[in-house]
């Protein structure tokens, strides 16, 4: 077994001897943000291209959350949580000039690769022909009705995405906030529209369980678990459980450079992305700063009024932004007291449904695996590499997984999603060698013994084993890894519960139900905004809730109305 590790030297050197933030000395910033994950970091470049004074502060050593790029190993860069690019929207790639700060993206195709026991496999990519001779290895019908299913799903995305960039219905402050949402309204009632009938299957994409709507379109196992993965990635949910279809939607919304429904990986890892948007913010006058640790929002006459540290120093501010989670901000930053006039709110906060099964693994490898259904020789990585590796062969695999982290059990038979980005980045390994992401589920939070480095170890174990049933001697090329459970999730990167979306993505938590005032950034604590993941429109690496938010803020400061 190889070495594991269970922190990366340079966070283990950072936290020995954090240096102390030299944070310029204004009497009153416009913005002090909390947090500097991706979100925060959009809402920042926004702001200050407005004009505002905004001062950004990370606790960790490394600006940008989630989505980071960090040298576990010397001369192995992981992405160490986030690992592709998708759902980030373009048109803050455009207004932040992100491609001008460095921000490259490396299209995989193909897109996917799912190994069978059998000696079979099913490879997915940019090719509607492709993907259709693939498919038809298992069923005819379902390649014949491929293209017509990737076909509604688009429709249905190009109805939905102008909610994507907009902040949820509810009361507005201004004339301004009304035109904007009318304008939103007026575009989804024009898609409605032109979907005609065919509207009506936004609701079952909300409501129904994502195993209905597949089987509905597909008989063959390996396209449908294949599929299914997207329904269940990071929710503690399973195909049949109602609700995980708009998982699955949430997931086929994405593009990248304008190519609908694609992943990619970027160049020099997830870190490129916060890098190039820290570099947009910093270009137009923010103010960023690393271990800058905040110990409370500060509060008074029941009005946010800035924030102080960890080191006693008190930064002030006309608003404070937070792109902690929801739980962080208002159970650790603020006194319980500071809700009493909004008891409904903090009611529920308290019942937010942080609930993980995600576990990270981050591999070094020697070599690359061998497929014993796609074999190849050297080490030039081929098609199989490229893309996200799917090891299961159908959803009953999945159901059973969701069974055992239901019983408060590591699933014996985990679903690995596999990536290995150094097949197309050889900057992020030494030469030969290469980086593995394994994005793995069922890990519930809680188990029994806890997670203690020999839970950790064994678990992966367990998944390593499952890889070298398709891939032999996988495990003979691991050099080093990294085991990251829904605890150390939270401890790294505070996300409460290890939740990757700072909380769940139901029905029930979507839209207007989501943290803040009416699921948007406002909270009501006057001059206290959410930035985060934990607002409309959720988690993944999207940047909409850092711009809807920075929006917002803009807007209420223009009016003299942050303190309403």
């Amino acid at each position: 077994m190889p070495h594991s590790l269970s922190i990366s030297r340079a966070e283990a050197e950072a936290q020995g001897k954090p240096p102390t933030p030299e944070i310029p000395n204004e009497k009153e910033w416009d913005v002090v943000i909390v947090g500097g994950g991706h979100n925060g970091l959009v809402n920042a470049a926004y702001l200050a291209k407005a004009g505002l004074k905004v001062c950004v502060l990370e606790r960790r050593y490394i600006l940008g959350g989630a989505a980071i790029t960090e040298e576990i190993n010397p001369g192995f860069k992981y992405s160490r949580a986030s690992y592709l690019f998708s759902l980030f929207r373009p048109q803050i790639v455009k207004d932040l000039e992100l491609k001008r700060h460095g921000l490259k993206f490396l299209f995989r195709d193909p897109g996917s690769f799912t190994p069978m026991h059998e000696g079979r496999y099913l490879m997915m990519g940019r090719s509607v022909e492709f993907n259709q001779d693939q498919i038809s290895k298992f069923s005819r019908r379902d390649a014949a009705m491929y293209p017509e299913y990737e076909e509604h799903l688009t429709r249905l995305t190009s109805f939905f995405e102008p909610y994507l960039d907009a902040a949820p219905p509810g009361p507005s402050r201004s004339w301004s906030e009304v035109a904007d949402r009318m304008k939103t309204g007026m575009k989804l009632m024009g898609n409605a529209w032109k979907l005609g009938k065919e509207v009506l299957d936004f609701h079952e994409i909300l409501t129904a369980p994502a195993s209905r709507i597949l089987d509905r379109w597909f008989e063959s196992e390996p396209l449908k678990s294949t599929l299914a993965t997207d329904a269940v990635i990071g929710a503690m949910t399973s195909p049949s459980t109602p609700g995980s279809g708009y998982v699955l939607f949430h997931h086929v919304m994405g593009e990248v450079d304008g190519s609908k429904g694609a992943w990619a990986y970027v160049q020099g890892g997830m870190g490129a992305v916060s890098a190039a948007i820290a570099s947009s913010a910093r270009e137009a006058g923010a103010s960023l700063h690393t271990n800058a640790r905040v110990s409370r929002i500060l509060v008074e006459g029941r009005v946010a009024k800035g924030v102080v540290l960890e080191d006693g120093r008190v930064i002030r501010s006309k608003v404070v932004a937070s792109n902690a989670t929801p739980h962080i901000t208002f159970q650790r930053l603020l006194s319980r007291t500071d809700l009493d006039h909004a008891p409904d709110y903090r009611r529920a906060l308290e019942h937010l449904d942080t609930t993980s099964p995600v576990c990270k693994i981050n591999l070094s490898m020697s070599r690359l695996p061998n497929f014993k259904c796609c074999p190849h020789t050297g080490n030039t990585p081929g098609p199989q590499h490229r893309g996200t590796i799917h090891f299961v062969e159908n959803c009953t695999q999945i159901e059973d997984a969701y069974r055992d982290a239901l019983s408060g059990r590591p699933s014996d038979r985990p679903v690995i999603e596999m990536t290995i980005p150094s097949s197309m980045d050889p900057t992020l390994a030494p030469p030969g060698k290469h980086v593995a992401s394994l994005f793995v589920q069922y890990a519930p939070y809680s188990i029994k013994g806890g997670w203690t480095r020999g839970a950790r170890e064994d678990f992966a174990r367990k998944c390593f084993g499952l890889i070298e049933e398709y891939a032999p001697g996988f495990t003979e090329s691991l050099e080093h890894f990294e085991v990251l459970p829904p605890p150390d999730l939270e401890a790294v990167f505070g996300l409460t519960g290890g939740n990757i979306f700072h909380h769940s993505m139901g029905l029930d938590q979507l839209f207007w139900l989501r943290a803040g005032e009416n699921g948007g950034a406002r909270t009501p604590i006057p001059g206290l905004y959410l930035c985060g993941a934990g607002i409309h429109p959720g988690g993944g690496v999207m940047g909409s809730p850092g711009r809807i938010a920075a929006k917002t803020i803009e807007r209420d400061l223009k009016n003299n109305t942050v303190r309403k």
